[in-house]
């Protein structure tokens, strides 16, 4: 299940209906009846929290967001940096072993400890370039 809180109108989620789970562009986030409608392929339906589920940040989703892994700057097990454009994402562990994410754009750098999901990474990449990342 998601937190509420972390759905945003174009973010990606994944939803659950009759058993199979599909990706999909959340349209439409109603706080009121905590649900959310979620459009999957060309269909368009409103979910329950409890049917939809974040998709965990990894490379093959960064690269899914036009992300590209920088080899150079991905080096003496610093962690792994993607780029796309001026903004990049660092997946990184902390010196305690747990991970953590570095997000840049310009001069403004956030260090999240934990995990991030790809709506979650959406969400942030908005609030600091005011473009949505899709």
């Amino acid at each position: 299940m998601i937190n509420l809180h972390d759905v945003k109108a174009g973010d990606t989620v994944l939803v659950e209906y009759e058993g199979k789970t599909v990706e999909g562009q959340v349209l439409e986030v109603n706080r009121e009846d905590k649900q959310v409608c979620v459009l999957t392929g060309e269909q368009e339906f409103w979910y329950d929290l409890q049917d939809l589920y974040s998709i965990p940040l990894n490379e093959e989703q960064l690269l899914k967001l036009k992300f590209k892994k920088d080899e150079s700057l991905s080096v003496n097990g610093g962690g792994e940096i993607y780029v796309r454009g001026p903004f990049s994402v660092k997946l990184h562990t902390l010196d305690d072993g747990h991970p953590a994410t570095r997000l840049d754009y310009r001069d403004e750098h956030r260090e999240i400890k934990g995990a991030i999901t790809v709506n979650q990474l959406q969400n942030h990449y908005h609030a600091m370039t005011n473009f949505h990342l899709d």
